[in-house]
């Protein structure tokens, strides 16, 4: 797995409706190696690769651009931004973060009440995020609105950086680690034509996934993405769900997609063949850009490849470098297979 590229990609900043600096990035990276990119309406990035051979059905590989954040919704007299979030991001892990806001990254920090503060009946609850502030150091709404307007993004501040031996942590994994696996296989030589969908909106609600789906018409798609592991203390099976640093996740069902059963079984025995450890999904939980890709034109048959991510829609997400490398070998061995794979076979 190359980490200076996925790097490179969380650091960028695109919380959902503001992905134009991670498609910039994305287009540098894959310059000359595709066939041809366009942009959609919405902000996608479609890309066709030339094989070495044409397919007998059309194989589409798809990741999100976007990420979880909040959006400035309004500015208080004395100069405090009030937010809105974007996606699903659990208000435990805002008060004290330190945060980016708007085109020009200003430095903010999400402030609450005092502990010494709360009533008694306040404390030992979460602090709803609507009664959290961004202090951007301001001491008055003009000064504040030089720097802020509503409808500016707002974005999580976290270094990227490895844990230990195995692991990594940073901001916007989910779902950077999918476009840099496929930036790598537009950069690759392909053994069949393929189609790339860098999409937009993922987090609140499949939003450019629909729009490409319908406008590329898979006969076969791979999501590739990160999801969810629940493997820390408290936590018992089968709700642990998948496990960091136990294989790629390949799941038979989630809240948004019933898997085809003989293309799942396929794929984990692929895997199987060739050394790559899987896991599936113990509980039916989460969703992704498979549940909208799947119901496109006439239908298409959907994978999805995740790698098991710990304190998934925070600023600190944790995920394994073995099953990011697994996850990205898993790809390409599709990318040779599917195109020939039959049903039932």
């Amino acid at each position: 797995m190359n980490l200076k590229l996925l790097e490179e990609l969380c650091r960028a900043n695109g919380v959902s409706g503001d992905e134009s600096r991670v498609r910039a990035l994305i287009r540098q990276k894959i310059e000359g190696h595709y066939e041809s990119c366009t942009e959609d309406a919405l902000g996608n990035l479609l890309v066709f690769k030339k094989g070495r051979q044409t397919p007998p059905r059309k194989l589409l590989f798809s990741a999100h651009m976007d990420e979880v954040g909040l959006m400035v919704s309004h500015i208080t007299d004395e100069g405090l931004l009030r937010f809105v979030k974007v996606g699903g991001i659990d208000d435990r892990v805002l008060p004290g973060r330190q945060v980016a806001v708007g085109y020009d990254a200003i430095p903010g920090v999400i402030g609450a009440k005092a502990i010494h503060q709360l009533d008694a009946d306040e404390r030992g609850k979460a602090i709803s995020w609507e009664k959290l502030t961004i202090d951007l150091g301001c001491t008055t709404r003009e000064e504040a609105e030089a720097l802020a307007q509503p409808g500016d993004p707002v974005y999580f501040v976290s270094d990227f950086e490895e844990l230990g031996e195995r692991r990594i942590k940073g901001k916007a994994i989910d779902d950077r680690f999918g476009c840099a696996v496929m930036i790598e296989m537009i950069c690759s030589d392909l053994p069949w034509d393929c189609w790339f969908s860098f999409v937009v909106q993922e987090e609140v609600g499949l939003r450019g996934s629909t729009v490409a789906g319908h406008t590329l018409e898979p006969d076969l798609a791979v999501v590739l993405e990160s999801t969810a592991s629940g493997d820390l203390p408290g936590v018992s099976e089968p709700k642990t769900c998948c496990k960091v640093g136990a294989g790629v996740v390949v799941p038979f069902m989630d809240r948004g997609t019933i898997y085809n059963r003989d293309l799942y079984r396929y794929c984990r025995q692929l895997a199987a063949d060739h050394g790559i450890p899987t896991q599936t999904k113990t509980w039916i939980a989460g969703g992704n850009d498979a549940a909208a890709l799947q119901k496109a034109g006439s239908g298409a048959l959907v994978l999805n490849l995740s790698v098991a991510s710990r304190c998934l829609h925070t600023p600190c997400v944790i995920a394994d470098k073995q099953d990011m490398e697994d996850t990205r070998k898993l790809a390409f061995l599709l990318a040779e297979h599917l195109p020939v794979y039959k049903e039932n076979a």
